[in-house]
């Protein structure tokens, strides 16, 4: 375990120290980026102040050592300004961080109860109108677009019916108020996700119910539910924790359709506008923050493993 988690520790700090070469390289492939701070064009900037402002940014030096200059303020936590509020980008991530997770873990909470259970009773099921309701599920979940589902699902439940609004986060409000404006975009955002569920955990029930160990618990007069619920679904659960490392990081990173359409105040939809405009240093602190989230989700799984199958050594 232990030279396990030495070695992965090692290919993680490969992994961030590639994902801020590949970010800062691209940086520099898109041009001149002193063209973001001082724009040309007769604003009045004087050579002195460029030359001022590429000392301080640390243009003047060449290339290598840039990226190293960059890198430290990286690692310190120094991710810059943003170009349009010069508020630092750190605090500005940490203000659209918050709306995002509080989305991102109910959509798992959501994808997980509604796609598990149900992939196991198709598997238990199987051949019956429950497996083929459980397969037209994950069908449809893969097949609709995200930004249809949440589309259609503002304009049935938040216009015709108005049970429910249409979108945003009042922070503001209390907890009483709040939830019901997590409801449609939750749905939206684990709708694909608890289709992929589905069919994982289909597949691999399948294949644990026709094993050996499962045949001979069922001739020992192990009741039916035990063998379901506590052997073969534990031994099954393998590909839909690899499956939650992404999909919890992704969630996490926040979804770009899912907060566009429904307006949500969070990383994505922050990403999104810092393209728009042209906000590079905070383009590039979400980024590096996607590439953390990644490769922690990964070793998380990694270690689940372990506590599902103990089977499992990571040696």
């Amino acid at each position: 375990m232990r030279q396990f988690l030495i070695r992965r520790f090692f290919f993680s700090i490969v992994t961030l120290i590639t994902a801020t070469l590949v970010v800062f390289t691209l940086s520099r492939l898109s041009g001149d980026p002193l063209l973001l701070y001082a724009k040309p064009g007769g604003y009045g900037v004087l050579p002195a102040q460029v030359e001022a402002l590429e000392q301080k940014l640390g243009l003047d030096k060449p290339l290598v050592f840039q990226y190293f200059i960059w890198l430290g303020q990286v690692v310190r936590g120094d991710l810059g300004n943003t170009l349009l509020s010069e508020s630092p980008v750190t605090s500005v991530i940490g203000d659209k961080l918050g709306p995002t997770i509080k989305l991102g873990l109910a959509a798992w909470v959501f994808a997980v109860v509604l796609g598990v259970p149900l992939g196991v009773f198709s598997a238990v099921k199987r051949g019956t109108f429950l497996d083929y309701l459980g397969r037209g599920f994950a069908l449809f979940g893969q097949a609709l677009p995200v930004f249809w589902i949440g589309i259609m699902a503002i304009l049935i439940f938040a216009v015709n019916l108005e049970w429910l609004p249409s979108g945003t986060l009042p922070s503001h409000e209390p907890l009483s108020v709040q939830w019901k404006h997590f409801v449609l975009p939750t749905i939206a955002l684990g709708w694909l996700p608890a289709a992929v569920y589905v069919r994982l955990t289909r597949s691999a029930m399948l294949e644990v119910l026709d094993s050996e160990f499962v045949k001979l618990a069922r001739a020992k007069g192990v009741r039916g539910q035990t063998i379901i619920w506590k052997h073969a679904l534990r031994n099954a659960l393998i590909p839909p924790i690899t499956v939650s490392a992404l999909v919890m990081a992704s969630f996490l990173e926040g979804s770009v359709v899912v907060e566009s359409v429904f307006s949500w105040p969070g990383l994505g939809r922050q990403a999104v506008e810092s393209i728009f405009n042209n906000d590079f240093p905070l383009l590039t602190g979400i980024v590096l923050l996607f590439a953390v989230l990644y490769v922690v989700m990964n070793i998380i799984a990694d270690l689940l493993y372990v506590v599902v199958d103990p089977r499992i050594r990571l040696n």
